[in-house]
């Protein structure tokens, strides 16, 4: 099932196909795919490296400069304005395509209540299971120890966590999920295609956490796929993102050291 924003292969000529193709690995390689070979590359360090993966930590938010807070704080609020430039890109180009800019994707303000219900019930569904599947793999020796945030004790902790957390969810759904997806179908892939891509590509880019983070979220991509397709919106999968998210870094923040089932280095 196909959704608007979405759409079949049109009858586009050999040069149109190439531009479209050559954009959409353009925005790729200057997002979540480049991210996806980092990843790789951080696995690969991290296989060869003594020791298991358990004993070896993925730090997702840490300190640009330690001991200098102000300094630190410009650099984490630099990273997350930056990240966000790729989205900015897709909507230019959604927008001389004729589309009405990320509108098209069901990215905008009008059903927010929606977006909030079905967002937070997503994210409860994913949330459980996620973090089971985690300590599973940890425990078998199938993933590092994710530490979600090593920042400072400082004023600004909290708000870079959730900005962190709002900046990864509208990168990760608009582009991976929903911008891809457009472009895939009107380069006339088809559905399952499609949506092994998407997912193949989530997974990708987590794989420096190890062969748990990449199986756990190319399974989520699949999850995100079908309830985008059976939406039309991709607004409730940045919401069930971003609590995803802000649920992660905080509870991180607030029990690490003080419960004995969240695993740290």
């Amino acid at each position: 099932m196909r959704t608007e924003s979405e759409p079949v292969a049109g009858e586009l000529g050999g040069q149109d196909r190439v531009l479209l193709r050559n954009e959409t690995l353009l925005v790729l390689a200057l997002s979540l795919g480049a991210s996806g070979v980092s990843a790789l590359i951080s696995f690969i360090g991290s296989l060869t490296k003594p020791g298991g993966l358990k004993d070896q930590a993925a730090t997702l938010n840490g300190s640009y400069a330690p001991g200098r807070p102000w300094l630190d704080l410009a650099w984490q609020l630099f990273g997350i304005a930056s990240a966000l430039v790729p989205v900015l890109l897709v909507a230019h180009l959604l927008t001389r395509e004729g589309a009405p800019g990320l509108r098209v994707l069901g990215f905008d303000r009008t059903r927010p209540l929606w977006d909030l219900g079905r967002g937070a019930l997503v994210a409860a569904g994913i949330g459980s299971a996620g973090l089971a599947f985690y300590l599973a793999a940890r425990a078998t020796g199938f993933n590092l120890t994710v530490v979600p945030e090593a920042l400072p004790d400082v004023w600004w902790k909290f708000p870079v966590l959730i900005l962190s957390a709002l900046q990864n969810a509208v990168v990760e759904e608009v582009i991976v999920l929903a911008y891809l997806l457009r472009r895939l179908g009107q380069l006339g892939w088809s559905p399952m295609a499609a949506l092994l891509a998407s997912s193949a590509l989530r997974g990708s880019y987590h794989l420096y956490q190890g062969i748990g983070g990449f199986l756990g979220n190319m399974v989520m991509g699949v999850v995100f796929v079908l309830a985008y397709r059976r939406w039309g919106r991709v607004a409730p999968l940045v919401v069930a993102h971003a609590l995803l998210d802000i649920v992660a870094f905080g509870g991180y923040a607030l029990l690490a050291g003080r419960v004995d089932w969240l695993p740290t280095p």
